[in-house]
């Protein structure tokens, strides 16, 4: 016995023949958002109605025509973030969204790149891959990853496509929501608790990076340091273009040379930095506390008990992440969404890496005598 025939599935210009309009007309209707105003309402209404008549309304796309959502919410990552195992740093992240959208009592679709699935380079993930917003068939999205394609987080705030980022982003010409750590307050309090200590000669190590939570960092640290009673000296603000390059010699010259007793690091994407750090403690050259305190600007990218458990303060990814989607539905709610914007405190971790100025040392004003 053959097979029956298998239905050709209606397709955009099927409606356009029968509502006698333009396939650009069916797309504009269809894909909502700004765009669709420009439609006049019979026009619309036709383009409604012989979507239905097709059974275009079989598709989750067709649904959202009639004003309804699907309860499906996206999730877009920028760069690759599935996790080896589960210390990886955006597996709190994941479990975040997921657990939200479930209790939300939403679905969710996990968006990857545009690109090659194994592919890190930014410029190969884009939202708009083929030229057209491929998050629409969700509801509205979360966004997340380090490094963006600032004109497509652009692209969707004209469209105003319902998304919020997780961390803190900025871009021309528009305002987007997002759920941020609040790494200024952190890290002044970090400098606070330095100051505490006794050191006046606090070396803020940024990423090379001018991106919003490295400028936060330093805005954080500039507010410690005003608190204190310290004036800020510039030559204290300091980057590496590479994590290798941060050495004992590295050190050495910025205790002896600058007089420096305190260091806080702004962690970098992979585990380099870290492990500069961790080579230098193994050298017995560098001792942390007792040569120079050092305290972590965030969590390292990985980190398991058996590492060094260095001071620091640590990003509350899951509570971020779960923020993210309830803000997300908050804004699907609204009949005109304006952003919002989150911060939600970091968490301190006393560990073992900062102690009182060392010995030899006055307060942090200058080298050893």
């Amino acid at each position: 016995m053959a097979p029956p025939e298998r239905r050709r599935r209606t397709t955009q210009r099927d409606i356009a023949r029968r509502a006698g309009v333009s396939q650009a007309t069916v797309s504009l209707v269809i894909s909502g958002g700004a765009a669709s105003a420009q439609i006049a309402e019979p026009t619309r209404q036709a383009v409604l109605a012989a979507a239905e008549e097709l059974g275009y309304t079989a598709n989750v796309a067709a649904r959202s025509l009639k004003g309804g959502r699907n309860r499906l919410l996206g999730l877009y990552t920028f760069e690759s973030v599935f996790p080896t195992d589960q210390r990886d740093f955006y597996y709190p992240f994941l479990l975040g969204v997921e657990e939200e959208t479930a209790r939300q009592g939403y679905d969710l679709l996990l968006f990857c790149s545009g690109g090659s699935a194994s592919s890190t380079v930014t410029a190969e993930r884009s939202i708009y891959a083929g030229g057209t917003n491929r998050l629409k068939i969700a509801d509205g999205c979360v966004l997340l990853g380090r490094n963006v394609r600032r004109e497509d987080l652009s692209a969707l705030v004209r469209e105003d496509f319902p998304f919020v980022f997780v961390g803190r982003r900025e871009v021309d010409g528009g305002e987007l929501s997002y759920v941020a750590a609040d790494y200024v307050s952190a890290t002044a309090a970090l400098v606070a608790e330095l100051a505490r200590l006794g050191h006046r000669r606090i070396l803020h190590l940024r990423a090379p990076e001018d991106s919003e939570p490295t400028r936060d960092r330093e805005e954080g640290y500039r507010r410690g340091l005003a608190d204190a009673g310290i004036a800020v000296d510039e030559a204290l603000i300091r980057s590496l273009a590479d994590p290798a390059d941060l050495t004992v010699d590295r050190l050495t010259a910025w205790t002896d040379g600058l007089g420096i007793t305190a260091l806080l690091v702004e962690p970098a994407e992979d585990n380099r930095l870290t492990e500069a750090l961790a080579a230098m403690a193994g050298t017995e050259r560098v001792r942390f506390p007792e040569d120079c305190s050092l305290a972590l600007l965030g969590d390292p990218p990985s980190w398991t008990p058996r590492s060094r458990n260095w001071t620091r303060f640590s990003l509350p990814r899951a509570q971020m992440a779960g923020e993210a989607v309830r803000v997300l539905i908050e804004l699907l709610d609204q009949e005109t969404p304006e952003p919002r914007q989150l911060t939600v405190p970091c968490a301190f971790v006393p560990g073992d890496s900062i102690g009182p100025v060392p010995t030899g040392r006055t307060a942090g004003r200058g080298p050893r005598t």
